[in-house]
């Protein structure tokens, strides 16, 4: 097991990215969980593309909020 992943195991991580087909000693990871933080990450790529967001325009926190709310909604 790569030295990685056994760090993140004893801090209690569970492993989400599967392993490479060619590894020799594949780990264990879930699929769901892994299909779901795809979609999160999909998320943060989207928002980032509007500029408002990305560089906080708006220093209030209210509309930063509203400027989230928005981006989330288009």
């Amino acid at each position: 097991m790569a030295h990685g992943i056994r760090l993140a195991l004893d801090f209690g991580f569970i492993p989400v990215v599967p392993p490479k087909s060619n590894r020799l000693r594949p780990w264990q990871h879930d699929k769901a969980l892994y299909r779901k933080r795809n979609e999160i990450e999909r998320l943060f790529r989207r928002l980032k593309g509007f500029r408002r967001i990305s560089s906080r325009f708006g220093k209030l926190d209210v509309v930063f909020l509203a400027s989230l709310n928005f981006a989330l909604i288009v």
